[in-house]
């Protein structure tokens, strides 16, 4: 263990982690490597753990020309000179983050900083990684010397595998992971989101502190846990224990004042005292009991924020503005701009919180209503077409309020001929509002296990009695990016893979949210819904309902007008 003790303050290091126990790592296999590395193989020998990091990195697929040890050796003296390195500024793509001491000795404290600036004399495409300083802190533990820490973290960083994500580089990869974890708490934690749009002034910029709460917060044997499954399985690991700290937070503090003025500051607080409530353990275990779509689906959304933040011109971080995130999900909804005759303010600002976060900048912009536009289906039509999302709004006679997100332009229900067929993707739900706030996923989503594989899905009309329960799956168009969505990426059944939305010139179905499903007439003034007791839903609204008033509205970009 002496040769990767240079850097380590022993008295501050657990214990359990100077053990002596004599443990090789032979294994190759990556089920059996997952496997070891989430039940804390090495975790307990911090000779090992070095050895094993080492390994890992170095089978990291590289650009052709990396920096190693040598490198640095080269150019540390150039760059650092006779400064004292605890003094040594930091460069502006850190942003300003935490340097992590962790369980560093003096001479490790000061090695952070010179890896950093040698990292950035190397590497002039890195424009935003706020997670560089606690991943060199972490690895200086387990580093012979200076040199060997700079080149696995310049591995890390250099990695080329598109398939492997491992470190944000760049403002908008960051923000756009920041999107994302919104989107996977939106649909994964949805009593912690719930408290979040509550308390917060801010839900997004409490989401977009994520990371932080792992590179930065976390305390030294946390991190080094996450950090051994994060080397095998890669980036998904990161939203998994993120999404558990946030879950673990809801379950201590829900219902307890708040701590501080802000609830980010609270939940970086229970992230640094951790230990007082959730052993590293019992945090991955809650990581990983978690449902998540796999690493491509993971990949495609992420894509889908990255493409939603170029279009709106969001592609480097804003020196001049105090708050250079997007402006939080609460303002998109503006009071003085806002008037429907269905929903209050507050009321569509807690629809806000349930969309995709690439739409949270979006206004909402009426586009039908039955009071001004009458009640005329293919008027409906003609003033939602051409919009994608849009946001179904209807109250009935007996003041009931419910509604839909819709995912894809109406459009597209011309694809299937004169056949009714279904279109939409699973970020479709419906919800209802008055007598009280429910939202209801798309079934498939929720539970997987309704699913069944080697079934490719097949594309019939339904008659309309009915399309309340089944539906059809019309291939999706290619540049379709959005991923929790469509059928072809669960291989669904038909009779299980409704895409939610369909419409004729005789009726609008709007079905397949947690088995809720709506019904309207041509006329736009009837209506009927179905649900599935099979999870005790209560229904969205009364079975045969009259409405009041339906309007649509669309998301108009307040970026780009």
């Amino acid at each position: 263990m002496d040769e990767y003790n240079r850097f380590v303050d022993w008295d501050k290091m657990d214990v359990t982690a100077q053990s002596q126990d004599a443990k090789e790592l032979t294994c190759t296999e990556f089920q059996e490597l997952k496997q070891l590395a989430r039940q804390g193989y090495w975790a307990k020998n911090h000779s090992l753990r070095a050895k094993v990091y080492h390994k890992l990195i170095s089978s990291i697929p590289c650009r052709t020309v990396t920096p190693d040890a040598n490198v640095y050796r080269d150019i540390v003296v150039k760059i650092v000179g006779k400064r004292n390195s605890s003094s040594l500024p930091l460069p502006e793509f850190v942003d300003n983050s935490l340097v992590p001491t962790y369980c560093l000795n003096a001479e490790g404290i000061g090695a952070v900083r010179k890896i950093i600036l040698c990292i950035a004399n190397q590497f002039p495409d890195i424009s935003f990684c706020p997670a560089l300083p606690s991943v060199i802190a972490l690895l200086l533990h387990y580093s012979k010397d200076e040199a060997e820490c700079f080149e696995q973290v310049c591995r890390i960083l250099a990695c080329n595998d598109p398939s492997k994500r491992l470190i944000d580089q760049t403002f908008l990869a960051f923000e756009s992971s920041c999107m994302t974890f919104g989107d996977l708490v939106n649909k994964y934690c949805q009593a912690a989101h719930k408290l979040m749009v509550a308390v917060s002034e801010d839900v997004l910029e409490v989401y977009s502190d994520w990371q932080r709460w792992l590179f930065g917060e976390l305390p030294m044997v946390y991190i080094a846990r996450v950090f051994d499954v994060f080397l095998v399985e890669g980036y998904k690991v990161l939203y998994r224990v993120a999404l558990a700290l946030l879950k673990f937070f809801h379950k201590v503090r829900a219902g307890q004042p708040m701590e501080s003025d802000s609830v980010q500051q609270d939940i970086r607080a229970f992230v640094r005292d951790i230990a007082k409530s959730v052993s590293p353990e019992r945090l991955l275990e809650k990581a990983f009991a978690i449902r998540l779509f796999s690493r491509k689906e993971i990949q495609l959304l992420q894509m889908a924020n990255e493409k939603a933040l170029q279009q709106k011109g969001i592609t480097v971080k804003q020196k001049s503005v105090a708050s250079p995130k997007r402006q939080n999900v609460h303002l998109a909804v503006h009071a003085e701009n806002f008037k429907s005759e269905i929903v209050s303010v507050k009321e569509m600002r807690d629809i806000w919180s349930w969309i995709p976060e690439r739409f949270a900048l979006c206004q909402p912009l009426l586009l039908f209503t039955t009071l001004e536009h009458g009640c005329s289906l293919s008027r409906f039509y003609s003033h939602s077409e051409g919009h994608e999302p849009t946001l179904l709004l209807i109250k009935t006679t007996a003041k009931e309020v419910c509604g839909a997100y819709l995912s894809t332009d109406w459009s597209e229900r011309r694809r299937g001929g004169n056949k009714l067929s279904f279109f939409g993707t699973g970020e479709c739900f419906v919800f209802r509002l008055q007598p009280e706030v429910e939202r209801y996923e798309w079934v498939i989503i929720k539970h997987p296990e309704l699913a069944t594989t080697g079934s490719e899905p097949e594309n019939h009309a339904p008659s309309a009695s009915s399309t309340l329960s089944s539906g059809t799956v019309p291939p999706d168009p290619s540049d379709r990016l959005s991923p929790f969505l469509s059928a072809r990426h669960f291989n669904l059944p038909s009779k299980t893979a409704s895409m939610f939305m369909a419409g004729s010139s005789e009726c609008i179905i709007i079905g397949g949210g947690d088995g809720q499903a709506l019904y309207l007439d041509a006329d736009l003034n009837h209506g009927r819904t179905s649900h599935c007791n099979t999870f005790n839903n209560q229904p969205l609204c009364s079975e045969n309902f009259q409405i009041s008033v339906l309007e649509v509205w669309g998301f108009r970009d307040t970026m780009n007008g």
